[in-house]
């Protein structure tokens, strides 16, 4: 039986001390690249933007335009967004608030005006396309303390009860008997379908249009 031993395997090369300094362990590698990623993303976010965004102050305005209109008997030239609709016009703008914002969408009636004897949503009419258009609103119905003949009429019928929807009604409703379309009740209700009222008040909505139409 041999007493020999296996020979041992050869031993590793020594790694000097300059060696074994400059190569960076698996603690020193994960620490730097926590630290530098920190880095990077506080780069990222506190310097400039890789869009290239410009300053707030450096962003160029809406385009606007002028429009002169006549409201309510008096001659109007304002500078607005082109964007602006007539309502926001008369009531931002003019300072004329019986107009309603409703829905803003020209389902509901609260916004209407005349525009040129023609009752109109003003919620969807730009202002800038009415140039010298001549505008009534609710406030230009009456004259001085005498009431429209159909402002009278609601009063009389009790046609309202929140008032919300008054004003688009009675706007609505002037345009209704200039048209002709008070032959009847059933004409009355079907002109004047695009004024929602959600207290239910239409039963005396009519009769007031039919009061101002027929002095009954």
């Amino acid at each position: 039986m041999s007493t020999e031993l296996p020979e041992s395997p050869p031993a590793p090369p020594e790694v000097s001390q300059d060696a074994s300094s400059s190569a960076p362990s698996r603690r020193t590698f994960i620490a730097t690249t926590a630290v530098g990623g920190a880095v990077v993303a506080g780069g990222l976010i506190a310097g400039p933007s890789v869009f290239g965004a410009e300053p707030a102050e450096a962003v160029d305005a809406p385009p606007s335009s002028r429009v002169s209109l006549t409201v309510n008997g008096e001659r109007r030239t304002v500078t607005v967004d082109n964007r602006t609709s007539l309502l926001d016009l008369v009531r931002e703008h003019l300072g004329l608030t019986g107009s309603k914002k409703g829905c803003n969408a020209g389902a509901c009636g609260a916004c209407t005006v005349l525009v040129d004897g023609r009752r109109v949503n003003s919620c969807l009419t730009l202002a800038v396309r009415l140039e010298g258009a001549e505008v009534i609103t609710i406030e230009g119905l009456s004259k001085g303390e005498r009431l429209h003949p159909l402002q009278q009429a609601f009063i009389d019928q009790d046609a309202f009860q929140c008032g919300y929807c008054t004003s688009g009604q009675i706007m609505s409703g002037v345009g209704c008997i200039d048209e002709g379309h008070t032959g009847s009740p059933e004409e009355i209700r079907e002109f004047m379908s695009g004024n929602i009222c959600r207290c239910g008040a239409y039963v005396k909505i009519v009769r007031a249009v039919e009061q101002a139409a027929h002095g009954n």
